[in-house]
């Protein structure tokens, strides 16, 4: 039995799928890149009969909505609200973030807080304990940003399950089997090189040399924490019925817990459940760009 298939949509040369492709391939599936800036296809929809199992959407210096200056944009969002349909296993990595979350009724535009660039930490939400994915993370993964537009609301149903201080929106779960991440895990320290070569004008007020040399040094933490997750993503679109159905968010009428005893009992139990972990933990769009 052959490997299943992940079709990977490239939405400019200089991010490409990265070390996150040879990721996936050693956890057993095959990858189809498809590159539209040079006229390849993208598919009209998934259903039943269709022999791709996973799709991943990268960034790009585009907007969400900039249609005139990527004009394959609106295929890649049907794409995008058919996979949430048909519950296919997608990952949606920075501009494929922002593409998931407006193709499924969210909303992106740019970043309130400003750009991030470089080396940073994310910070799990409470709700990504029971994901499958996010689940075994470290609280604090390492990453590596590069954006300037931010998805400033998500989509119906759709579950936060990252945050940082400058973009409160930095991955989320939408359905079962869709995820969204604002950073960049595919990258290698020669591309976010590049990018800074490309975006020099914006950052000519940031101390270039060290974002790059913290890029350049993180890089090896990057791949600590998103490797694993990469192979569980491999494993979904393996078998995506191992994935249950999330169970609705229930909302509470009660009064706010204020009593002290009660919070710091709350806060340990949390606690405690994050030590739990399986792996070690290491060290409306502007359309104006940059963003990857």
């Amino acid at each position: 039995m052959s490997s299943p298939l992940v079709l990977v949509i490239e939405n400019e040369p200089a991010d490409p799928v990265g070390v996150l492709g040879e990721w996936l391939l050693e956890a057993g599936v095959r990858i189809e890149v498809v590159r539209p800036y040079v006229g390849d296809a993208i598919p009209a929809a998934f259903g039943r009969g269709n022999p791709i199992r996973g799709l991943i959407v990268l960034g790009g210096a585009a907007g969400a909505l900039d249609d005139e200056l990527a004009p394959w944009l609106p295929a890649t969002r049907d794409l995008l609200a058919s996979a949430v349909r048909n519950e296919l296993p997608t990952l949606g990595i920075c501009l494929g973030a922002q593409l998931l979350a407006v193709a499924n009724g969210g909303r992106v535009k740019r970043s309130p807080e400003g750009p991030e660039y470089g080396a940073s930490l994310v910070a799990k939400r409470a709700a990504a304990a029971t994901d499958p994915l996010f689940g075994p993370l470290p609280i604090t993964p390492d990453v590596i940003q590069w954006h300037v537009d931010a998805i400033t609301r998500l989509p119906p149903d759709a579950v936060e399950l990252a945050s940082s201080p400058v973009c409160a929106v930095q991955a989320y779960r939408l359905g079962r089997l869709a995820w969204g991440i604002q950073f960049h895990i595919e990258t290698t320290p020669a591309i976010v090189r590049q990018w800074a070569e490309t975006d020099a004008d914006e950052l000519a007020d940031y101390d270039l040399d060290t974002i790059l040399t913290r890029s350049d040094a993180v890089h090896f933490d990057v791949a600590d924490v998103w490797q694993p997750f990469a192979a569980g993503f491999a494993a979904i679109v393996k078998n995506p019925d191992s994935v249950p159905h999330p169970r609705p968010i229930r909302l509470s009428t009660a009064e706010p817990v204020t009593d002290p005893a009660e919070i710091r009992a709350a806060l340990a139990a949390e606690l405690g459940a994050s030590r739990s972990l399986p792996w070690p933990v290491p060290g409306d769009s502007s359309g104006e760009g940059p963003g990857r």
